[in-house]
């Protein structure tokens, strides 16, 4: 019998060592400091940040395992290991309002956006009056989608009054920017309109897996976390001047998601990704297209 073993390298150990933290959530071959009999410099300040959001144990726990074990976690706290992380939308909202907090001192709002919808023509929002005009000719059919562009346009714009002040005309539109303002200082509707459309869009393109609602509403609250993780770190790298991230990284997080959390291919997370992106875009037109409705039904019963 030979006495020759073949030796790893240390890297190729510490990525096996890695690989079974991301499985697990711990090392197993760690014994868990109890600290009997001994007082550590540490206990000066342990349980001091208990009861900060940011600084708990449960926030950090959260915050290491989104970035380094997601679909892992998201697996863990769906079979019941509550305990050891922030419930899912406690951690949308308590992350993305400390992204809001550092984006509203680093990048402030700046009201002379131009709108995302550029068309020809006028566009008035106002309870009692809303106007829409082509200012060239054009056939009906033009004509046709063109206005349906602009009332899904219109529709956008209601649900963010906060940032277009000059489309403020009425007390009733007043107080609607002052609420979505107030709201979105505290990263609220953003993140919690989105939490619900790519809730329903993973019920509905995770059907087959029988799901429970709860199982997708966690998981999607998660993921939206990781979002504003990367988002915030956009926000730091450029020095407040970009918060935004590519799509393309958004459907990566979102296929390792699924492939830790699901246990399957690779093939079939990125099959899984994009049927939950293209029921969220259909969703998200279904929600602005029933605001602009009901915007238009308001100003039709008021004249």
């Amino acid at each position: 019998m030979s006495h020759r073993t073949a030796k790893k390298h240390p890297l190729e150990v510490r990525l096996r060592a890695f690989g079974i933290w991301q499985e697990l959530g711990f090392f197993p071959w760690k014994k868990s400091s109890s600290g009997k009999g001994r007082r550590g410099n540490g206990d000066f300040y342990k349980g001091a940040f208990d009861g900060i959001p940011f600084l708990n144990d449960d926030a950090k726990r959260t915050f290491v395992h989104l970035m380094l074990r997601p679909g892992y976690m998201i697996r863990d706290y769906i079979k019941g290991q509550h305990d050891k992380y922030l419930a899912p939308l406690t951690a949308l909202i308590i992350f993305y309002a400390f992204f809001a907090l550092l984006s509203s001192v680093l990048q402030p709002i700046q009201h002379d956006d131009v709108l995302p919808i550029e068309l020809s023509g006028s566009l008035t929002l106002n309870d009692a009056h809303i106007q829409i005009e082509s200012e060239q000719d054009s056939t009906e059919n033009t004509k046709f989608v063109t206005n349906v562009a602009q009332i899904v346009q219109m529709g956008y714009v209601y649900l963010h009054l906060d940032q277009y002040p000059e489309e403020v005309h009425t007390r009733g539109q007043a107080s609607l920017a002052a609420l979505e303002g107030a709201l979105r200082s505290q990263g609220i509707p953003l993140f919690i309109g989105d939490f619900l459309i790519l809730w329903m869009a993973m019920m509905a393109a995770l059907g087959r897996y029988k799901l429970k609602a709860s199982a997708c509403a966690a998981a999607s609250a998660y993921v939206l976390c990781q979002f504003s993780f990367f988002m915030l770190f956009a926000l730091l790298l450029t020095f407040g001047k970009s918060t935004s991230i590519s799509v393309g990284l958004m459907l990566v997080l979102l296929v390792i998601d699924f492939r830790q959390w699901l246990s399957i291919s690779w093939q079939n997370s990125i099959r899984l990704t994009f049927k939950t992106g293209v029921f969220y875009v259909l969703m998200y037109g279904v929600l602005i297209t029933l605001v602009s409705l009901l915007v238009l039904a308001l100003a039709y019963i008021r004249q």
